[in-house]
């Protein structure tokens, strides 16, 4: 029987992807992840032997620790979190119950190296609109929950991502960007293999509105207006972004959620017989 502090696979993959997702410490022992390195999205790499100071690192932040199957490594890593006053569970049956539901994973060696603090390093644009909000949006809900997000001057993004360790998004002739008919939020999907319905009905509206292809999907022309106006709201690219998170995560529990769902006036007014 699992312990009360246990959440299964089920449960947590309706939490990712959310603003109310915790942490995902992933603390396999070196074997298990080389059988198998790929990580449940948003998830850390953590030596579960260094766990107070981790826990300064967290300061309070809920988290949820999953080994190989659930057993002392992930349920220690959580007691001893909550001992240090970070709330914590673990993942019932650990990476082994995940990889078997089949439920999303993803390839760490894909993302740029992370910094001392453990955070990713992005670069782009400064003065986004749209694939510039949305990828950071994936990347903070899906690969990197403290990802670092830096909008400098078109002309220093390259400069900017050498001298930083950056990964250079949304500019031409990088690796992340669009690719024939694909926005670099289609990219980003495709590479880390994050196939899940409500991101490919996402993804969808977000390349309708970024390369004027409104005929994609009928949201997707408000998803152009709605960025449109954060962008006049928002001087500050950082604000915006923490703004078009908000958007992002309504659009996202739209398509995973709520695609069925009608509206009209009056919402008493009697069927026809």
């Amino acid at each position: 029987m699992p312990a009360p502090n246990a959440i299964s696979s089920e449960k947590l993959a309706r939490i990712i992807g959310t603003p109310r997702a915790p942490l995902l410490l992933d603390v396999r022992s070196e074997e298990d992840f080389a059988t198998d390195p790929r990580l449940l999205p948003g998830s850390i790499r953590t030596d579960d032997r260094d766990l107070a100071a981790l826990a300064v690192q967290l300061g309070g932040q809920t988290s949820i620790a999953v080994c190989q199957a659930g057993h002392r490594r992930s349920q220690g890593t959580a007691a001893i979190l909550r001992a240090e006053s970070c709330p914590s569970e673990y993942l019932e049956g650990g990476f082994e119950a995940w990889r078997t539901a089949g439920l999303p994973l993803i390839d760490p060696a894909k993302l740029p190296a992370r910094d001392a603090q453990g955070r990713t390093t992005w670069v782009t644009r400064a003065r986004p609109k749209i694939d510039r909000i949305a990828c950071p949006w994936l990347i903070r809900r899906f690969l990197d929950p403290r990802a670092v997000i830096l909008f400098v001057a078109p002309a220093e993004v390259i400069g900017v991502a050498e001298r930083y360790n950056a990964a250079p998004f949304d500019i031409e002739d990088v690796f992340w960007s669009h690719r024939g008919e694909l926005c670099t939020f289609d990219v980003l999907l495709a590479e880390f293999g994050l196939s899940i319905p409500a991101l490919d009905r996402l993804a969808t509206i977000v390349r309708g509105a970024d390369t004027a292809r409104h005929d994609l999907a009928p949201e997707a022309a408000g998803l152009l207006a709605a960025s449109l106006g954060l962008s006049r709201m928002f001087s500050d690219d950082l604000e915006q972004l923490e703004a078009g998170m908000l958007l992002y995560d309504a659009f996202y529990r739209w398509a995973r959620d709520a695609t069925d769902e009608t509206h009209n006036w009056p919402t008493n007014k009697p069927k026809a017989d």
